[in-house]
C-alpha cells in the first residue's frame, strides 16, 4: 500500500473532482471516499487513471456487498484477525454474508489425487544450499556508490576467472560482510533465509559455480558461489494431501466469491464506472 506522491496531490484532487459521482442502487459514494480508497492503490503520474478506476471499483463492490448484507438482515460480531486487530463492523458484515452465501465442497480424495498427479514434482522438500559470497557494500539508491561497488565486484569476478582458488582469500581481504572471517562462507541456507535477489540467483547455479554477474541486493553487490546443493526430494501423496485440499478449497472459494459478486454487479444499477458493463459482458465458463 502506497500513498500518492506529494508532487501529484494537487493534480490528484483535481482529477478526483472531475471523476463522475458513483451511484450504486441509488446510494451515492462521496468523492472523499474515493480519495481515501485511492491510498490503497499504487498511483503515479503515469497510471493515476487506472488507480482511480480501481479505487472506485473497489468501493462499488464493497457497497454492493454491504447493501446485500443489510437486505438479508446480516449481523456479525467483529472477529480478531491478527493480534490486537479486529474487523470493523462493515468487514464483519461482509465476512458473514460471504460465509452464508458461499458453500465450499471439500474435494474428494480422488480429486486431490488427480490434482497431485498433474505434476507430483511440484511438491518437494525445500532445497538446501551451501553458499559463499563476497559483498561489495553500497546503497543501491546512490548511483555513485552503486557504480563504484559494481566496478569492485566485476574486478573480483575477473580475478576469480583467472584463479578460482582465490575466492576465500579475496573474501577475507575484500568482502564487506562479517562472513569474511570464514572466507565468505554463509553456511547452509534454505528458501526464505536470504533476500529474494540472492535466492533467485542461487536457483540458477550448479554446484561449485560462481554467478557470472554480480548480484545486487539492498546490501550491495554480491559475488556469489554455490558450494554445495542438496535438492529437495519429492513428497509422497499422503504428506501433501492436506495442503492440496486446502489450496483447492481456497481456489473454489475464490471462484464462487467472484461469481457471487459478478451477480450482484450484473443486477445492480451502477453509474460513474464501467464496472457494471464489464460484468454484464463476462460470461462464466
Amino acid at each position: 500500500m502506497r500513498r500518492l506522491p506529494s508532487a501529484h496531490k494537487g493534480q490528484s484532487a483535481m482529477n478526483i473532482q472531475m471523476f463522475p459521482d458513483l451511484v450504486i442502487n441509488g446510494e451515492t459514494i462521496p468523492q472523499t471516499a474515493v480519495a481515501a480508497e485511492l491510498q490503497n492503490h499504487t498511483a503515479s503520474k503515469d497510471n493515476f487513471a487506472d488507480a482511480l478506476r480501481n479505487a472506485a471499483n473497489a468501493l462499488v463492490i464493497r457497497t454492493l456487498l454491504l447493501q446485500e448484507a443489510r437486505r438479508n438482515g446480516i449481523e456479525a460480531e467483529p472477529q480478531e484477525v491478527s493480534p490486537n486487530r479486529f474487523e470493523t463492523g462493515e468487514e464483519a458484515m461482509i465476512r458473514a454474508l460471504l460465509e452464508a452465501e458461499i458453500e465450499i465442497t471439500r474435494p474428494s480424495e480422488e480429486e486431490i489425487r488427480t490434482e497431485w498427479q498433474k505434476d507430483p514434482e511440484r511438491f518437494r522438500t525445500m532445497p538446501l544450499w551451501e553458499v559463499s559470497h563476497i559483498l561489495c557494500k553500497c546503497d543501491p539508491n546512490d548511483a555513485v556508490e552503486r557504480e563504484l561497488a559494481l566496478r569492485r565486484a566485476n574486478d573480483i569476478l575477473s580475478d576469480l576467472r583467472k584463479d578460482g582458488n582465490t575466492f576465500e582469500k579475496i573474501a577475507r581481504t575484500q568482502s564487506d560482510c562479517g562472513s569474511r572471517s570464514a572466507g565468505g562462507s554463509l553456511g547452509q541456507l534454505r528458501p526464505g533465509d536470504t533476500v529474494p535477489e540472492f535466492e533467485a540467483s542461487l536457483r540458477q547455479l550448479s554446484e561449485g559455480e560462481v554467478a557470472s554477474e554480480p548480484v545486487l541486493s539492498r546490501y550491495g553487490y554480491h559475488v556469489l558461489r554455490l558450494d554445495a546443493l542438496a535438492e529437495g526430494q519429492p513428497l509422497p501423496f499422503e504428506v501433501v494431501k492436506p495442503k492440496i485440499s486446502e489450496a483447492m478449497e481456497k481456489a473454489q472459494w475464490a471462484r464462487k466469491a467472484k461469481l457471487f459478486v459478478d451477480g450482484l454487479i450484473a443486477s445492480a444499477s451502477i453509474t460513474g464506472t464501467d464496472l457494471g458493463r464489464a460484468a454484464n459482458n463476462t460470461k462464466p465458463n
